[in-house]
């Protein structure tokens, strides 16, 4: 497998250290959203290109990939790309439109549309591939994290058509046609595995599953509905043996189950504290957070007074920890903010 010398060169980074709860020199920092969106070198390479045509350039995705690591000092990074790749590259008619997100032209809402859905060969995404290729002799012992959507919400974008704000489609179906959904979900899941398989066999060192919008979930149905889902991902790529890191919004009520599905390190967005969501998660897992991504717009100090409130927590709560946002990095976001941010995280924790 072309990834594993790579795998072996970032297992002591301390991003890999700390997603495996070992000791650490300092706690490791990297950013959701942190390729492009506040970068103005960002907004210049992708000047006039639409962002999933960025995607499939393999030199401009690798060049994007790259620019917070130059400019933040981050411990990993994340491939540029997005969660409606692989649907997109399946044939599905999917564009991202500026102000609404991805927008399904033909929604998933029948038995027959599922024929739509095809199985995800690597082929279909060789750009992947390329970026990655390109990436890993820059990126030296700094891993690099694939990702992809999780089933579920990539199941609302399907259904709804786009985004929501309540997923009303989506639980008409799965509470109407359960069978359906299962199919559905079932589907995409195998589809979010052949994509994260691409990108570990290229040489990623780490995945995240993102699942954005499942926080608009009870638990009861996130445990009937989406978690066998979810858990046959992660146990899919379990044998490949690079951390696979879970992440939802909005999830304070799922963290337990998020964890039980299979994941290494279990995301916590800005509402729960991490010692609280240690509690909640049970032992074994990292945790990655979660800083309000909002406190970046007040003065550095109180940045750093909120930073010093998640590192406590974090300490406290006995395990591994990734400091990350809660949620993506905002688009107005000042970078010099950011910048000062990781090197405060890094100077505070410092072994």
């Amino acid at each position: 497998m072309r990834g594993v010398s790579v795998h072996q060169q970032t297992a002591a980074s301390p991003f890999i250290r700390a997603c495996r709860r070992e000791s650490v020199p300092h706690t490791p920092v990297w950013f959701m959203r942190q390729a492009g969106r506040s970068l103005p070198e960002y907004h210049k390479v992708r000047e006039g290109i639409p962002i999933l045509e960025s995607c499939t350039r393999p030199e401009l995705a690798a060049e994007i990939t790259m620019q917070p690591v130059r400019r933040h000092s981050v411990d990993a990074a994340i491939y540029f790309s997005d969660i409606v790749v692989p649907l997109k590259a399946i044939g599905m008619d999917v564009d991202i439109k500026p102000g609404l997100g991805p927008v399904i032209a033909e929604p998933i809402r029948t038995r027959a549309d599922l024929a739509r859905l095809r199985d995800l060969e690597p082929d279909d995404v060789s750009f992947v591939t390329e970026a990655i290729g390109l990436l890993l002799g820059e990126l030296g012992a700094t891993p690099l994290i694939g990702f992809a959507g999780a089933p579920f919400t990539l199941a609302s974008y399907l259904v709804e058509g786009g985004t929501s704000r309540n997923h009303e489609r989506t639980k008409a179906m799965m509470y109407g046609d359960p069978e359906l959904w299962r199919d559905l979900i079932d589907r995409l899941a195998d589809i979010t595995t052949s994509f994260l398989k691409v990108q570990i066999e290229a040489g990623a060192s780490a995945v995240q599953l993102f699942d954005s919008w499942v926080g608009a979930l009870a638990p009861a149905d996130y445990r009937r509905h989406v978690m066998p889902a979810s858990a046959r991902v992660l146990d899919a790529i379990g044998g490949y043996g690079v951390p696979r890191i879970h992440f939802g919004v909005g999830t304070g009520e799922l963290l337990g189950l998020m964890g039980e599905a299979g994941a290494d390190v279990v995301g916590v967005d800005w509402r729960v504290p991490l010692d609280e969501a240690a509690r909640r998660v049970g032992p074994g897992k990292a945790l990655q957070g979660n800083l309000d991504p909002s406190v970046l717009f007040a003065p550095s100090a109180a940045v750093e007074a909120k930073a010093a409130e998640v590192l406590e927590a974090a300490r406290a709560s006995g395990t591994g920890h990734i400091f990350n946002l809660g949620h993506g990095v905002l688009p107005s976001t000042d970078p010099d903010a950011i910048t000062r941010l990781v090197e405060y995280v890094h100077t505070s924790t410092e072994r």
